[in-house]
């Protein structure tokens, strides 16, 4: 199990210090520049954030009101539904996680005609509200006598965990409105219903956790962190009702402290994480803090697949076992990903250490970049890391039950569209941290950083950059509070990176780059990270994946495309990739959100011939003078199934293979 020791305790911070963060710890190695601090300027996140800003969050207003789920509110209130009800019994969740999305960004880009639609919507879930606080829009019309009657599978105080997030995110804009009543009335519901002497059992799918957690940090109300640890340390003791992957579905097979891997639902898993983070660092629980750090370093390094996706296993939406990790079958939810950022974001805080915010970078790159398509109006639910067939494409206009097709426009269950919004619209809030005299940039754009050191100093720095198609990063101190330590992260695949300061050029030891020295107003640092395309082979131990290889630049995996209708098709069920050959990095031609694509040399082999028996002895040649030689662009996973129904492989099998 991972050791670690918190550094310090105190209360939570108040609201005019937190600044706009979607975590605000009061203890930890790290701490989190607010998100208002970065401002994105150009660039790869700049472009996503816009485009979350003009068209996703509009997008989903528009689906959540078609598809009938603001009206549950209403019929709640007692009012007659503008539209038929339908959609599962988690519904408000999502509108939920839409307006933490609007919080947001209202706080980051004012717009006078978004804040009377918050308002709206505000007000709205006010009005469904019990005189008592409980808040429910499936559970509440039907009478007191049905609450927490279903807590394996009601989602009551998992929708209340999202409004709680939605609640702090305009708590900490300096805003008090309905929903911030709202939430508060609710929490103290369920402190009463669930407190000492109430209810024993939590929610079978965990987010109430978390929700309570920053609501405490972001009100000081100790009740809140109370209730929270309640949760944590009922789980565990095989509560809930059983289902067909068992107990560990609910992450209910064994107390959290105890686990040494995380098993089951992914995003429970992830969920549950990030609040037992919260819980360990607010109660300087260091043996529950190294628990949790021990079960995501095994789970990275044995249930995570190359793109930082998790979850192998289509039922129960899970993961598998240690290195089951089958391309084609991979479910990898985009709300994993969005769960495994909270995650990972946690623990980088409570540590310090490089690798969560190296995982962060996978999973932002390769996972939530590639949920929206380029014109944002359609979304992966699922994110396979093999099509074998074009896929399953959804007509304009339909919101499928099905989660593993193409990208649509909406989901029958739409988690995932919700938890994309919310994460751009508070993205930068992930970006960087101060600590001990110290601002470290954590992930890199192309923009300015303006913040405080811990001490209170004044820093801001102009970050230049076109990565991640490019590996230098070019950091102006901007404005300096004199001495100081500026920290630069190397990811893991970067290799010999080097740093430039004052025209010496130095090699780069350890995870970081850490200068400190007396700053000048314009002085300039350069970090080069080499930025080759190079060629990935996987763990023996994953069955799946023998004999196949992948490609990676940077922080982006590549993937091979074969665009059915495009004059290049290529049949990815007979190419084979050449390992020896040269990988060259090509600048992409045409308009597109993708820079630069992987030239990569291989061969279709011939055809398989059919027979009764799809089995053969070995023969001794690796290759056939049969074999037709081609090259083929690579593209980064995230832009794939945007130019039409297409095969797709990330693991390609290598020529050298025997055949």
């Amino acid at each position: 199990m991972t050791e670690i020791t918190t550094t310090r305790l105190g209360a939570p911070a108040p609201v005019e210090q937190a600044g706009l963060s979607p975590v605000v710890p009061s203890t930890g190695q790290q701490v989190p520049v607010p998100a208002g601090a970065v401002r994105l300027e150009d660039g790869f996140w700049f472009e996503r954030q816009r485009l979350n800003t003009d068209t996703l969050l509009d997008h989903c207003d528009t689906w959540i009101d078609r598809m009938g789920w603001y009206d549950t509110f209403r019929v709640a209130a007692g009012e007659e539904p503008h539209k038929p009800l339908q959609g599962k019994l988690f519904t408000d969740a999502d509108v939920y996680k839409l307006l933490e999305a609007f919080a947001w960004e209202l706080a980051q880009r004012p717009d006078p005609d978004r804040e009377a639609r918050f308002a709206e919507l505000a007000r709205l879930v006010a009005a469904a509200q019990g005189d008592d606080g409980y808040l429910n829009t499936y559970f509440g019309p039907k009478g007191e006598e049905t609450r927490y009657t279903n807590l394996a599978h009601g989602h009551e105080l998992y929708c209340a965990g999202h409004l709680f997030q939605a609640a702090v995110a305009r708590l900490r804009s300096g805003k008090e409105d309905d929903l911030t009543r709202a939430a508060l009335r609710l929490a103290d519901r369920i402190c009463e219903d669930f407190g000492v002497g109430g209810r024993e059992g939590s929610d079978g799918h965990p987010e109430v956790e978390m929700g309570l957690m920053e609501l405490y940090r972001a009100t000081g109300r100790v009740r809140y962190l109370e209730q929270a640890r309640r949760f944590i340390d009922q789980r565990g003791h095989r509560t809930f009702q059983h289902h067909p992957i068992g107990h560990e579905y609910y992450l209910d097979d064994m107390p959290v402290r105890d686990a040494t891997v995380l098993r089951g639902h992914v995003v429970r898993a992830m969920y549950l994480t990030a609040g037992a983070v919260d819980v360990a660092v607010e109660t300087g629980d260091d043996q529950l803090l190294g628990a949790l750090a021990t079960q995501w370093e095994n789970t990275w390094a044995r249930r995570t697949y190359l793109t930082g996706g998790m979850g192998s296993r289509h039922l129960g939406e899970s993961f598998g076992r240690d290195f089951e990790l089958p391309p084609d079958r991979a479910y990898t939810e985009t709300c994993g990903a969005v769960g495994s950022v909270m995650a990972a974001w946690r623990l980088l805080l409570a540590t310090g250490e490089a690798q969560y915010a190296d995982a962060i970078e996978r999973l932002l790159y390769n996972m939530i970049a590639t949920s929206p398509n380029a014109e944002g109006d359609r979304f992966f639910y699922v994110n396979p890391l093999l099509q074998r067939e074009p896929g399953i494409a959804t007509e304009p206009g339909e919101a499928p039950f099905r989660k593993d097709t193409l990208r649509a426009n909406w989901f029958w269950v739409s988690c995932c569209p919700t938890n994309v919004v919310r994460t751009l619209a508070s993205l930068t809030g992930y970006f960087a941290t101060v600590s001990d005299g110290s601002l470290t940039v954590q992930q890199y754009f192309d923009g300015t950083i303006d913040t405080r050191l811990e001490d209170g100093r004044p820093v801001a720095l102009r970050v230049r950059t076109e990565y991640p198609w490019q590996g230098r990063v070019e950091v102006t101190v901007a404005s300096s509070p004199g001495r100081f330590r500026l920290r630069l992260r190397v990811p893991s695949w970067a290799g010999a990176a080097t740093v430039t300061v004052g025209g010496v050029t130095t090699p780069v030891q350890g995870p970081y780059a850490e200068l400190e020295r007396v700053w000048s107003d314009g002085d300039v640092v350069v970090l080069d990270l080499p930025m080759p395309a190079v060629v990935l082979q996987p763990d023996a131990r994953i069955d799946a994946l023998r004999d196949t290889v992948a490609v990676q630049r940077g922080p982006l995996v590549y993937c091979a495309e074969s665009v059915v209708e495009a004059a290049d098709a290529v049949d990815l069920d007979r190419f084979r990739l050449d390992v020896a050959g040269d990988l060259e990095v090509r600048e992409a031609a045409g308009p597109s959100d993708v820079r630069a694509t992987v030239r990569a040399t291989g061969v279709i082999a011939p055809a398989e011939p059919d027979g009764a028996w799809p089995y053969r002895p070995v023969t001794a040649a690796a290759s056939s003078p049969a074999d037709e030689k081609v090259a083929i662009d690579l593209i980064p996973y995230y832009a794939w199934s945007n130019r039409g129904p297409s095969t797709m492989r990330v693991w390609i099998p290598s020529a050298s293979a025997e055949r």
